[in-house]
């Protein structure tokens, strides 16, 4: 598969949004303004759960005490672990196991495997499904599960799957899955107002309410090959022909959190007035497996705003030493842009990996647009080379990370269904930092210097996308 495949989504939807721009921005959510002003003194008031409800004060301490023991710093993990639980939306759940996944062939190979051993359900929403050897793959293993009595439900995208033909899910139905498209753009299928600019965007796989998967990982082969490999199977194309892989993270998390993921596919899938989800199991008691605390947040365009901009924006905001993010679609709003540029000012080492070689060009120039006050600030802006980057990552201060299907952009936090984890620990952001710096070590640094030689048509493309920023 080429970019001819990939790119006439993300076109698609971007002619629809210029199309309906007058109607739409009169319906759309808004981005809150948010201020530092939370009580963060002291991580023990944040009320937690675990596998059987609400902990304990006492039952609070002791999960944080045993994240400390895992901390240098364990004043930098209070603060943040009270940041984050000062942000209303889902609770923080302890009691968890992470395993970081890089690229598609790992990921795949772990969301298979816990397909294989779901007993109950399988709960499954994506963007993109592709009726390609992935997507076939993943067909042919939702159907053995359904047949052998596990209740597959599969919620999908409709711009997102618009080159998939409809014929590639019908074997799924006939076998009994329920298969939900969500937002249809075919008006006589709609189940509710056709609200064409509203996307879901989000990548979520739920097994049995005991195990999730969330990331930016569509189900497709342009992830067949891994972006660190020098063995690439079935690799992206650029239009000179040139290989590019595709890199991309995921998470796989077991434990208690899983439920609050699955609320976020059940209420996703309510408000699609889906068929009745049955008694499959969905929350059942889930006993504690790791010692990881996470938060599972959503978002999606009906809310008020957008928790995950808030979540971000919180992170950011009270960063004291490092901010690294990963992302593929950076189109970021003012405030954004302001408290990026607000935290390299006090000293804060804020590290921006973005992609040299996008699906949408518009995009891709439109973020460059806003280099420039970036670096003027601070701000140091690397560019993934030999890869298409697609990941959507964040680790702050070393103790909070983000991995989720969440851009940097308009679209993701006005738009969009979208969907993260948040994990709070120090030695899960050991691994964060280590992957950040692989990343790193295959980006070219783009210098203020530098920049500022840049061609005059470049500036004109930069200048000529960034009037579409919000929409894109």
């Amino acid at each position: 598969m080429t970019n001819k495949n990939i790119k006439p989504r993300r076109w698609c939807a971007t002619l629809l949004v210029l199309a309906g721009l007058s109607a739409l921005l009169s319906a759309c959510s808004s981005l809150p303004t948010i201020v530092p002003d939370m009580d963060t003194q002291s991580a023990r008031t944040i009320q937690m759960k675990g596998g059987r409800g609400v902990l304990s004060e006492a039952q609070s301490r002791a999960a944080l005490d045993k994240l400390r023991a895992q901390n240098a710093d364990n004043t930098l993990l209070d603060r943040h672990v009270a940041i984050e639980g000062a942000i209303t939306g889902s609770p923080l759940v302890t009691g968890n196991k992470v395993t970081l996944l890089i690229d598609g062939p790992a990921t795949y190979a772990s969301m298979q495997q816990a397909i294989q051993a779901a007993r109950y359900h399988i709960n499954m929403e994506t963007y993109i499904m592709e009726d390609d050897e992935v997507g076939r793959q993943f067909a042919d293993l939702l159907i053995a599960m359904q047949k052998k009595g596990v209740q597959v439900n599969l919620m999908y995208d409709s711009v997102g799957a618009l080159n998939t033909p409809r014929t590639f899910f019908q074997p799924m139905i006939d076998a009994g899955i329920q298969v939900l498209e969500y937002n249809p753009l075919n008006p006589t299928q709609l189940r509710k107002d056709w609200e064409v600019n509203q996307r879901d965007h989000r990548k979520l796989l739920v097994v049995d309410g005991k195990t999730a998967f969330v990331g930016g990982i569509n189900i497709s082969s342009v992830y067949s090959s891994g972006s660190f490999s020098t063995r690439k199977k079935k690799p992206q194309l650029n239009q000179d022909g040139q290989q590019i892989p595709w890199r991309d993270t995921q998470v796989r998390i077991d434990g208690p959190v899983a439920l609050e993921f699955q609320k976020l596919f059940v209420d996703a899938w309510n408000r699609q007035r889906g068929p009745a989800l049955g008694d499959h199991r969905y929350f059942p008691p889930v006993a504690p497996v790791g010692n990881e605390i996470v938060r599972a947040i959503g978002s999606s365009p009906d809310d008020p705003y957008s928790v995950i901009y808030a979540t971000f924006i919180s992170a950011i905001q009270h960063a004291e030493k490092a901010i690294y993010l990963t992302n593929a679609y950076f189109v970021p709003d003012p405030q954004l842009r302001d408290c990026l540029k607000d935290a390299a000012r006090r000293g804060v080492d804020v590290r921006l990996i973005l992609p040299s070689h996008s699906d949408s060009s518009l995009v891709l120039y439109a973020s460059r647009s806003f280099y420039q006050e970036l670096l003027e600030a601070g701000v140091r802006i690397y560019e993934r080379q030999d890869a298409l980057l697609h990941s959507k990552t964040a680790l702050i201060d070393g103790v909070w990370s983000t991995i989720g299907s969440t851009n940097l952009d308009w679209r993701s936090f006005v738009y969009n269904q979208e969907i993260n984890a948040v994990i709070l620990s120090a030695q899960f952001g050991v691994q964060m930092k280590n992957m950040f710096d692989r990343d790193l070590g295959a980006s070219r640094e783009i210098t203020k210097q530098q920049w500022e030689q840049r061609p005059i048509s470049e500036r004109m493309k930069e200048f000529g996308a960034s009037v579409w920023a919000r929409l894109l």
